[in-house]
């Protein structure tokens, strides 16, 4: 079973490190936020016949409606638009690369407002040399030059914090709930997709449907895959193999990304990006195994693009 499990984890990471150019598809037809009501209208139906079948839902959950409102906005609405829109300013390699933060940001949550994770010199090493590879790719100081649009690095850091917050959230809300994680994904999703239909203007979201790529990269790919199947495949993992042991898919990702924008779509890549993703990789990496000699007590650091 093991072995099925590493195969989910190498799937994953894969699944996730295509979303960057399939978003970087459809924002040359139609507006980051209709990417976004596509993609979870078509990722929230795997997950609900999964949650159906599974007889995980209960009308006794609607009790927590506010924690699911709460987590639509942070773990899927806000976190999908920023990266949808920061995708749609950048190179999907660099936007790819930049997704690789989201453990820091969530490490930071964590400590500022939950005061839970452990501070020590090898986790604060881990985030500097994290930070130090956003830095590198924002590279402010030659922005004209490197031809790097800082507004979507903006997009993407937002993205990432609101993620973190997201983690932050479920530790103080609803890790002491009886309820499944499928259950709380489906709720979740679910109210996220009203509210994205409630506040995206729709105009105009039939030209997706003028480039089969790019409607099959939101539909199946986005959707389908990188939402639907990607949380199966998530809870899979962690049930497995652990939580900490899941979270280190976040590695995968960037590494992709970055190869895809190289190789299939030509997107330039300079030394200093690639030192970045080493420094991000490798941050994240330092992170996690100072978190390992630490209290039980430590939030997972998982990231979900």
């Amino acid at each position: 079973m093991k072995h099925t499990a590493y195969f989910a984890f190498g799937l994953l990471g894969l699944i996730w490190g295509t979303n960057f150019i399939f978003m970087k598809w459809a924002a040359d037809l139609i507006t980051p936020g209709q990417i976004v009501f596509l993609r979870v209208l078509f990722g929230f139906l795997p997950i609900l016949l999964f949650a159906v079948l599974s007889r995980s839902l209960r009308w006794s959950h609607l009790r927590y409606a506010h924690h699911f409102l709460v987590m639509a906005l942070l773990a899927t609405a806000i976190y999908y638009y920023a990266f949808a829109k920061g995708t749609s300013l950048l190179l999907s390699s660099v936007a790819g690369m930049l997704s690789g933060a989201i453990p820091l940001f969530t490490f930071v949550c964590s400590l500022l407002f939950l005061r839970q994770e452990p501070l020590n010199g090898r986790t604060s090493l881990g985030v500097v040399f994290g930070f130090l590879g956003v830095l590198l790719i924002a590279r402010p100081w030659e922005a004209a030059a490197s031809g790097i649009n800082l507004e979507g690095v903006l997009y993407m850091v937002m993205g990432s914090l609101s993620v973190g917050c997201s983690f932050v959230y479920a530790k103080r809300f609803l890790t002491g709930l009886t309820m499944s994680p499928l259950a709380l994904c489906t709720y979740q999703i679910g109210f996220a997709l009203v509210v994205i239909a409630a506040v995206t203007d729709l105009q105009g979201i039939e030209r997706i449907a003028e480039d089969a790529r790019a409607f099959a990269g939101v539909s199946l790919g986005l959707g389908l895959l990188g939402t639907g199947l990607a949380y199966i495949l998530y809870y899979f993992i962690v049930q497995r193999l652990g939580a900490l042991a899941a979270s280190a898919v976040t590695y995968i990702p960037p590494v992709v990304a970055l190869l895809i924008g190289y190789f299939l779509v030509h997107e330039p890549v300079s030394a200093v990006d690639l030192v970045a993703v080493v420094a991000i990789i490798g941050g994240v990496y330092i992170l996690q195994t100072g978190k390992r000699q630490a209290p039980a007590n430590s939030v997972p650091v998982v990231g979900v693009d």
